[in-house]
């Protein structure tokens, strides 16, 4: 088998803060592909028609190593890498700013609004934390060291030097960074408290729920509450592992789902627009850690505030 290596960098500069997209022309034993454009047609046309493809190549559209356009009739070479930048869809703009807790010269601490994805994914390509911030720090290397959840609001760790990502994704890897959320969920006096939840969650691929079954835990989160008001509380949430909606699926386990949750206890219709005045009340307030390249302790605290939950 040939040794892939590190791919080469993209000759094309990021559009909107979003990456362009890397194609490595993958090996054709029985020379099915006579051209490049055979193939791109083969790949992306059933996903947005071989005329379009045929006219992105027409348009120089897909480009070499080189930068420089790719021809539909150059010989198809297989572990060739190409290049182009998607066509972005429009995307309903998310109303609120991205804040900066902290800036230097390796990390931005940022606090993500509700609705807004950490990474271009699906749907949700221009607006997503990282390409707003490296448009408006102009730092188009920016990364993210971890992901958080689009409805969920709070501190996300971003990397400015891209070799020195890998040491700050480590310690989210290890769970060396202690994490700190804010709900606010129904008062129940019922559901005894401050308590630790184990539970094994899975999360089907093209499934919203996440969902609990029998068998070895897989997640763990400590729930405490910190403050009441009437019917509803305001709860520490402090997750050992990182499953994904772990604590919106515990806080429903317990019976006092998350305020404005659609998904717990009930999945709303898929295709519903985006309310933003009810916001998911969870909140990413602390990250803690120590830092991996220059040693010294590090603790950020979010500046948001749980709608549901003013101050007073």
């Amino acid at each position: 088998m040939r040794g892939r290596g590190k791919p080469p960098g993209a000759p094309l500069p990021q559009r909107e803060g979003v990456d362009p997209v890397r194609v490595r022309l993958p090996e054709d034993p029985e020379g099915v592909w006579g051209s490049v454009g055979e193939h791109l047609v083969a790949r992306f046309g059933a996903a947005i028609g071989a005329g379009r493809v045929a006219a992105m190549l027409d348009a120089g559209r897909f480009v070499g190593a080189d930068g420089r356009a790719v021809r539909g009739e150059e010989p198809y070479t297989a572990g060739r890498c190409l290049w182009f930048h998607r066509d972005f869809a429009a995307e309903e703009p998310v109303p609120f700013p991205v804040g900066v807790v902290h800036r230097d010269e390796r990390i931005v601490v940022a606090d993500k609004p509700h609705f807004l994805a950490t990474t271009p994914r699906g749907r949700h390509i221009t607006e997503t934390a990282v390409a707003r911030l490296r448009r408006e720090l102009g730092l188009p290397a920016l990364q993210p060291a971890h992901r958080l959840d689009r409805l969920t609001a709070g501190l996300v760790l971003f990397v400015v030097r891209p070799r020195e990502r890998g040491a700050y994704q480590t310690l989210f890897r290890d769970r060396l960074v202690r994490k700190e959320y804010e709900a606010v969920a129904p008062y129940d006096p019922g559901v005894a408290l401050p308590r630790t939840v184990r539970s094994r969650i899975v999360k089907e691929r093209g499934v919203l729920a996440a969902r609990e079954e029998p068998g070895e835990a897989n997640s763990e989160s400590r729930v405490e509450l910190v403050e009441r008001r009437g019917a509803l509380g305001r709860y520490r949430l402090l997750p050992a592992t990182g499953r994904t909606h772990q604590l919106r699926v515990h806080m429903n386990a317990l019976g006092v789902p998350i305020v404005h949750d659609p998904l717990y206890p009930v999945v709303e219709p898929e295709g519903s627009a985006e309310d933003f005045t009810r916001p998911l009340q969870l909140l990413a307030r602390v990250l803690e850690f120590t830092d991996p390249v220059g040693g010294e302790p590090r603790r950020f605290e979010s500046g948001l505030r749980l709608s549901a939950w003013p101050e007073g």
